[in-house]
């Protein structure tokens, strides 16, 4: 099973998918973000053998706050964007020769996904309290997402709803 570490998180995926840890890349790093100032990246690319890609980010509130509430779905947008953006270039001109794979699986999907993977603190209360209601950020998402994923989905630890990985 491909399993990646993402800030405290374990993503364990099933054996025939591909991962890659996208902030993480050279072409990223070196290249990409280099174009201009504010360029943002997911954390993860993962391919199924079907070509169904999902795009995830994740981020844990369980010890510190980063985001607003209010910004974290436009947050999310704008990685999605900013990773799809780079994968033409990705392609064509990484020079390492497992991120132009990768990015080249990314183009030929026949499907794209999105998920953001979020934990809060599971305790309410008036230090750590469970300030981002994730039906509210998947709503949001949705609605800015549409035209790549119309089914965005939120998810944590104890609630992964269908997706086929585990984190832990």
């Amino acid at each position: 099973m491909p399993t990646v570490r993402v800030e405290k998180l374990e993503f364990e995926f099933p054996s025939s998918w591909k991962v890659s840890k996208y902030d993480d890349w050279e072409f990223y790093r070196r290249q990409f973000a280099k174009i201009w100032n504010g360029i943002n990246s997911l954390d993860l690319l993962v391919v199924e053998p079907d070509r169904t890609v999902w795009l995830v980010e994740a981020k844990d509130y369980r010890f510190h706050q980063r985001t607003k509430p209010s910004e974290l779905h436009d947050e999310v947008a704008r990685k999605v964007f900013d990773t799809l953006a780079a994968m033409l270039p990705a392609k064509v001109n990484a020079s390492s020769a497992e991120e132009a794979k990768m990015a080249a699986a990314v183009l030929g999907a026949k499907k794209l996904r999105v998920v953001l993977h979020l934990e809060q603190p599971k305790k309410h209360s008036t230090l750590r309290p469970r300030a981002i209601n994730p039906a509210d950020v998947q709503q949001a998402l949705r609605r800015v997402l549409k035209p790549i994923d119309a089914h965005p989905f939120v998810a944590e630890t104890s609630r992964m709803g269908s997706l086929a990985w585990r984190v832990t």
